[in-house]
């Protein structure tokens, strides 16, 4: 009975030691951010030296995409690593629980606390007041989109959160700041097990406010604009430019250049990621003085991308490039020569979950759609046979490959684009005879499922419902 006792209690000790010796994990968002990052490429005024010298300390997934371009549903892809297909969480209601297939998910934050992981997080890293549900201790949004002044500066009219400008005075005002400060306790803190801490920040989401400092860095008699080629939608289906632009909350394109708040704009943009980027320092210094530094994974990512006139359109909710492609970065402390490394590999937010798990030594979940990014952060050059998905509604799907993007719409048309030629996507080739093989092996890759529309009333859902209308119009003459 003793030897009996004795065995027990070395396998509970076992155990303790064994989570005790698992890596941290810290969870950085941004809302928003697209590839206008300077490791990205993006713009070349952007000023990211934060971001830059995290990618500088792991790998870098220059070709990496959202499974949604839309907030919610790209986040609750992220935390269930399942496509929006499957679980038919298209737009921006509803959440999770609503699923009948993503509520069956164990949800990233919940997983690690189940494997004994100490939880907790501020900001905006599930949509709205999912935060609460499914972390054990969140420190809340801290302002989240605000503060925002008693009138709006830019744009006189629409949504009240489009908007850009100066404002406040002062970033220690600013939500993102104070989230990132919270981080920086959490860090100084003596913990007994691992934690796992996540940390989401707000800009540069609009409206696009930023103190005076982020402007100057970015003068507006300066700003150089988006390249875009005039009457770049002309070689778009009458579906694919109706699901884009139909009952959207963002400014007409044709508004933004005649007010002459482009530049504006742009300006107010770089502004909020510079501002952003500089939160993300806070966090990083603070790990670096902390006793956490070689033993913690770092993860940095954003929801989604966003149009600043590019397709002649502006914010998110497209199957394009600038919508579908966001900055991340994975972090291995233990890996060899782990440094400095950039995949060209096509990736998913979607991937994130399943490569976490297997990085710290927890059992893959097999309900997971993603797949482990392990064998690109070993091997940047590794093959790589998954394309990245993204969704925007059932039907509307683009395929994203190492070089090229296909998207199919739910009414059949279709688009393809030669990344190693046209980076921009300005030249669909789908009409092209000499295309038709790539086209029919991108095909193949579309999601099998169509999961139906879940939840009503959001901006995405009244844009699918009245492209459908016009569709089935002409269908019916």
């Amino acid at each position: 009975m003793l030897i009996r006792c004795f065995t027990v209690l070395f396998i509970f000790l076992s155990g303790i030691t064994h989570a005790a010796e698992r890596p941290n994990v810290l969870l950085l968002s941004v809302d928003d951010l697209n590839d206008w990052v300077g490791v990205l490429d993006g713009h070349p005024q952007a000023k990211t030296p934060n971001i830059d010298r995290l990618a500088a300390r792991g790998t870098l997934f220059y070709n990496a995409h959202c499974q949604a371009p839309v907030c919610n549903p790209s986040r609750a892809s992220l935390m269930t690593s399942i496509l929006p297909s499957s679980s038919g969480i298209y737009f921006l209601n509803p959440p999770i629980a609503s699923s009948p297939v993503a509520s069956k998910a164990v949800t990233m934050p919940q997983r690690f606390q189940q494997e004994g992981y100490e939880v907790m997080a501020a900001g905006k890293l599930f949509h709205a007041r999912e935060n609460k549900t499914y972390f054990p201790k969140y420190a809340g949004n801290f302002g989240g989109f605000g503060p925002v002044p008693k009138e709006k500066i830019s744009q006189p009219h629409g949504h009240p959160l489009w908007d850009w400008g100066i404002y406040p005075d002062n970033t220690v005002d600013m939500p993102d700041d104070k989230t990132a400060k919270w981080a920086v306790q959490q860090l100084q803190k003596k913990y007994t097990k691992p934690f796992f801490i996540a940390a989401g920040f707000f800009r540069p989401h609009v409206p696009m406010y930023a103190p005076p400092e982020w402007f100057d860095m970015h003068p507006r008699n300066k700003i150089q604009l988006p390249l875009i080629k005039e009457n770049d939608r002309d070689d778009l289906s009458e579906y694919a430019r109706n699901l884009t632009t139909l009952e959207h909350v963002a400014p007409l394109h044709e508004w933004v250049k005649e007010s002459g708040e482009w530049s504006h704009a742009v300006q107010a943009y770089l502004a909020s990621t510079s501002l952003a980027d500089a939160c993300v320092g806070q966090v990083l210094d603070a790990l670096d003085a902390s006793p956490y530094k070689d033993n913690t994974i770092v993860v940095l990512f954003s929801d989604h991308g966003f149009h600043l006139g590019e397709k002649e359109r502006w914010a998110k909710r497209s199957l394009w490039d600038d919508g579908t492609r966001v900055p991340m970065i994975i972090v291995n402390p233990f890996a060899k020569d782990g440094e400095n490394r950039v995949t060209k590999a096509s990736v998913g937010l979607i991937d994130i979950y399943p490569t976490l798990l297997e990085l710290c030594g927890l059992e893959a979940d097999p309900i997971h759609e993603g797949h482990s990014l392990t064998p690109l952060l070993h091997d940047p050059n590794a093959d790589w046979e998954h394309p990245a998905i993204t969704s925007f509604g059932p039907g509307n799907h683009a395929v994203r490959t190492e070089r090229w993007r296909y998207i199919r719409y739910n009414d059949g048309s279709e688009e393809l684009y030669d990344h190693a030629t046209d980076p921009h996507e300005w030249t669909n080739l789908a009409a092209q005879a000499e295309c038709a093989e790539i086209i029919e092996k991108h095909r193949a890759m579309l999601p099998v499922d169509k999961g139906p529309i879940l939840g009503e009333g959001s901006t995405g859902h009244l844009a699918f419902s009245a492209s459908e209308a016009i569709r089935a119009q002409g269908d019916a003459k």
